[in-house]
């Protein structure tokens, strides 16, 4: 969340981004490039995941971020999908808008929640491997 955060505070916006926890405990940001300058987020989360789901083995953990928009409020927010190899999937969502201010801009957080969400690196059928 911290890295999307900054993002968001320098640029206004970030392409969706994962970190990786090894089986070593080492981390790692993982981006995807698609070869355009303005890709498509969908294009670039489908990359993150099966790139993701083919290194599952190596990996711990894995959370992918984006920037989404949300119905309730209506409004953007971070979107932080955590899952773990033994089973847990949690999607984090951030609510922010962001109010020009007579200098520069000012990022502004709402409440945070979480829920169940769908696995995705270690689908069920995956979840031994």
């Amino acid at each position: 969340m911290p890295i999307a955060q900054r993002l968001l505070e320098k640029d206004g916006e970030f392409f969706p981004f994962a970190l990786s926890l090894a089986n070593s405990g080492d981390t790692r940001i993982v981006a995807a490039y698609e070869g355009s300058e303005h890709p498509p987020s969908i294009e670039l989360l489908k990359m993150l995941y099966e790139g993701l789901g083919g290194q599952r083995t190596q990996l711990r953990g894995a959370a992918v971020a984006s920037d989404v928009r949300i119905k309730d409020p209506d409004s953007d927010a971070i979107r932080v999908e955590v899952e773990h190899r033994e089973g847990v999937a949690i999607a984090v969502l951030l609510p922010y808008t962001i109010q020009k201010k007579l200098v520069g801009k000012q990022v502004v957080y709402g409440n945070m929640r979480a829920a169940a969400a769908q696995r995705r690196i270690w689908p069920a059928s995956a979840a031994t491997s």
